[in-house]
């Protein structure tokens, strides 16, 4: 059976799901679509953006293909990122926008993705000695830009820094501040981050 998938717009959920038996028990009471039309996807889109719907559930036995029928919506823009760890097990959480946030960025025409995912790190966050480990989860949040619609469909990757150079915050990106964070005292700040953010760092296996 395919995963489900979670589209964010301004922190509102939208969840894909195959049957209703796989819905999380956390939407169960959220309005529930079967099959949509491309109307009723485009009107519920619409009501999650301006915050008159806090969730929704798409049901469709081919989740992918309802992807691609949501996805018409948007304009999607592909980027990779990291959780990445220090020898001693602290995880980097970068202060941008008034969030704590991840490294991430748009990936480059005939880039793969983990080099995309390193390339963003290093730049970012101004870190060489990264070791890319394994994929931990793609995520997938909307934002306005420049009058369009825009779905960032994000891969994450687990990553270990093994040097011992300073982080260095990349000021043009509006990164105001970066730490390392001990896996006790994560949750504390992802209160002030983002729902996409909280999914990585749980697929990944941490408590928040």
């Amino acid at each position: 059976m395919q995963e489900n998938i979670v589209i964010y717009l301004n922190e509102r959920p939208l969840i894909l799901c195959a049957t209703p038996q796989v819905i999380p028990a956390a939407y169960e009471d959220a309005d529930m679509f079967t099959s949509p039309d491309p109307v009723t996807i485009r009107e519920t889109l619409q009501k999650l953006e301006e915050d008159q719907l806090p969730a929704a559930v798409f049901i469709q036995a081919d989740v992918a293909r309802l992807f691609k029928l949501v996805e018409k919506n948007f304009t999607t823009l592909v980027a990779a990122g990291g959780l990445i760890t220090n020898q001693e097990g602290d995880i980097l959480l970068m202060f941008r926008r008034g969030k704590w946030d991840l490294p991430k960025g748009k990936q480059d025409d005939g880039e793969s993705l983990e080099t995309c995912a390193v390339r963003e790190v290093s730049e970012e966050t101004g870190l060489h000695h990264i070791t890319l480990e394994h994929k931990i989860i793609e995520t997938f949040h909307y934002y306005p830009m420049k009058g369009k619609k825009v779905l960032k469909h994000t891969y994450w990757y687990k990553m270990a820094f093994t040097g011992t150079e300073l982080t260095v915050p990349q000021i043009e990106e509006d990164i105001m501040d970066i730490q390392w964070i001990k896996p006790e005292n994560i949750a504390k700040y992802l209160k002030f981050s983002y729902q996409n953010i909280i999914d990585v760092f749980k697929q990944e296996g941490y408590n928040v």
